[in-house]
């Protein structure tokens, strides 16, 4: 299968986050840009999967695929619920939420980035 244009990206990391999570079928997918507004990160990934199930298994898919490419293990929070799971792969930190605590938490807003795009 070819890679989706959509979630290439210059970064290699950035790349494998995206591509990772867009074969998982990640729902709208939202990429903010930290440079200049946090120290913590580059970039932040969100996005919704449709269960719990869904986005716990989309975060340990993406620590076993970046594990594989060489970028280390990343830290993983939230899996025993998974209605929110932080994947912290260094330069990129990753939030999966369920649709419902995503609306709750508005991360996007809260670091000014109101609307999605380009969901996957």
């Amino acid at each position: 299968m070819a890679p989706n244009p959509a979630v290439q990206h210059d970064d290699p990391l950035m790349s494998l986050v995206l591509q990772s999570l867009d074969d998982d079928q990640v729902q709208d997918l939202v990429v903010i840009d930290l440079d200049g507004k946090s120290s913590i990160a580059d970039f932040m990934v969100i996005g919704s999967g449709r269960s719990t199930r869904q986005v716990a298994a989309m975060a340990q898919k993406l620590g076993e695929r970046l594990k594989q490419a060489g970028h280390g293990s990343p830290r993983i929070e939230g899996l025993p619920a998974a209605d929110w799971v932080l994947v912290d792969a260094g330069s990129v930190v990753v939030h999966l939420f369920r649709p419902e605590v995503r609306t709750f938490y508005n991360l996007e807003r809260m670091w000014g980035f109101d609307t999605p795009t380009g969901a996957a």
